[in-house]
């Protein structure tokens, strides 16, 4: 029985985000030997989707002996604090020198981390992990669709699988890829890697699959696997990674040719490129969603619309607590609307401690120090709560546990606020339905999120009923506004007039 091991590292790092700490993680998930087994096995798993697929196809498709590492994962957050990012390392390499030997290493990545002091983190992961198991064990990893890929992460690695979707609901199906192709490696299978990075930083909200430019570009790389090329990649990368590997990367992977792997990963790079024009983010001004909400409010016969507050989502390293949208609609008068997911523990412990049915004057942003989170007065009222362990429904985290800690839910002006202790972007219908939310009846919907939500509303909202909205965020896909010291120069769209062409 082939003896495979399996870690995690997931973390998604804005450059101008605070710090990601050990406690954040903690606060999602850190397991290690058998309580990572131990979860990978529940119902209800907090380890990563990815590795899930990769277990479950392992034992589906023969015997196998699965040695847990260890994982710590963490929604996107700022570089990784550097005391902690060697104790991941240090965890690895001492529980992968114990597991030796072995036939084979899985590792659920996410690349598109940055360290407080290493600029690849994900690059030295690897690089650790193949010096310990040798040249000749293979090491497969997967990689979220928004991985800024350096070459020594393709260097150290046999095979990285990325997503292909966004929403990222096919993590499950790329775990379970990476299962299918370390089988055929354990049989003697060569694989033979290479990339093409290109100077191209592609808005965040230009990056959906389901339509688009960057939809038409995986597709035309998928239709390029045969019998001698493993894996085509097309990663966007983290338009917000402030890093020397930030911009689009294409990988392709094949059975022992690397002239052909070149030549792919070149002809899909010069296409990607060719097309770099399309990828425009269309907002909507805060004053026409505001009006726009008012009159779903005051009008039950228009159809109801979700706005998307892109600048400040979580899932890109967002505070989750921004006002501006909040204030406005107040303002306004908007009724019927629904707002989540606001992170801000002290304001959930005060509506817990003041219970159900408490009026009181609901403070925002109290302990925010950062300058876009804004600040926000009202009154409000305590409508639900919640001890904020939570089953996905739908979309990216269907079937997993999120935690969230104390949620509350309060109306303010007759906005119903859902707020929370655990900043996670809004991106399951079950984080309003948890209180008994009818969502199909609210006349707007404010869900801080980029984009991963449509993979859970779109029950509720098609996409012609989604409205993106300029905001001020640490999230902003209007890339001019990002404050940029370390990505390499030039690169498009910052440099909209430069001229590329991939080397040979």
């Amino acid at each position: 029985m082939p003896r495979i091991a399996c870690g995690a590292f997931m973390l998604e790092s804005n450059g101008h985000s605070p710090l990601a700490t050990r406690e954040e993680f903690a606060a999602n998930f850190i397991g290690a030997g058998d309580e990572l087994r131990a979860d990978w096995e529940s119902e209800h798993p907090r380890c990563p989707v990815c590795l899930s697929g990769f277990v479950e196809k392992m034992t589906a498709t023969g015997a196998w002996t699965p040695l847990p590492l260890y994982a710590a994962t963490v929604a996107a957050s700022g570089p990784v604090e550097h005391g902690f990012f060697l104790e991941v390392v240090a965890q690895l390499e001492e529980r992968l020198r114990k597991a030796m030997p072995l036939d084979g290493v899985f590792l659920s990545l996410h690349g598109g981390a940055i360290g407080e002091k290493e600029p690849d983190p994900e690059g030295v992961v690897l690089e650790r992990v193949r010096a310990i198991v040798g040249k000749d064990v293979p090491i497969l990893a997967t990689l979220d669709l928004h991985a800024n890929v350096s070459d020594k992460m393709v260097r150290n690695a046999d095979v990285l699988v990325g997503y292909l979707t966004n929403p990222h609901v096919d993590m499950f199906d790329r775990g379970s890829e990476c299962a299918v192709l370390m089988r055929e490696l354990l049989t003697g299978t060569k694989a033979t890697a290479a990339m093409v990075k290109l100077p191209f930083i592609p808005p965040s909200v230009a990056q959906n699959t389901k339509s688009g430019p960057y939809a038409d570009i995986i597709a035309y790389g998928q239709s390029r696997i045969d019998k001698r090329v493993m894996n085509v990649s097309v990663l966007s990368g983290f338009s917000l990674g402030d890093c020397e590997k930030n911009g689009m990367s294409v990988t392709v992977t094949t059975r022992n040719d690397a002239a052909l792997a070149r030549t792919l990963a070149t002809e899909i790079a010069r296409k990607t490129w060719d097309d770099r024009k399309r990828y425009i983010p269309r907002l909507t001004t805060l004053e026409d969603a505001t009006r726009m909400a008012k009159a779903c409010g005051e009008d039950p016969t228009k159809p109801a619309l979700l706005f998307a507050d892109v600048a400040d989502n979580p899932g890109g390293g967002g505070r989750g607590n921004t006002v501006w949208i909040l204030e406005s609609f107040y303002k306004a008068g908007v009724q019927g609307a629904l707002l989540g997911i606001v992170n801000d523990p002290a304001l959930a412990a005060e509506a817990r401690r003041l219970g159900i049915g408490a009026k009181f004057h609901a403070r925002f942003n109290r302990d925010e120090t950062h300058h876009l989170s804004g600040k926000f007065e009202a009154d409000a009222e305590v409508v639900g709560l919640h001890e904020g362990s939570i089953i996905g429904k739908r979309g990216i985290s269907a079937g997993h546990t999120i935690s969230l800690g104390q949620m509350a839910l309060l109306n303010v002006g007759g906005i119903r606020v859902v707020v929370v202790s655990i900043r996670q972007q809004c991106k399951d219908i079950a984080m309003f339905e948890c209180f008994g939310i009818d969502i199909a009846k609210a006349r707007s919907v404010i869900v801080k999120s980029r984009g991963h939500f449509r993979a859970a509303f779109d029950i509720f909202f098609p996409d012609d009923r989604i409205i993106e909205v300029d905001v001020p965020g640490l999230t902003t896909p209007i890339l001019t506004r990002v404050p940029y010291k370390k990505v390499p120069r030039p690169i498009y769209p910052l440099d909209p007039e430069m001229q590329w062409t991939p080397a040979p």
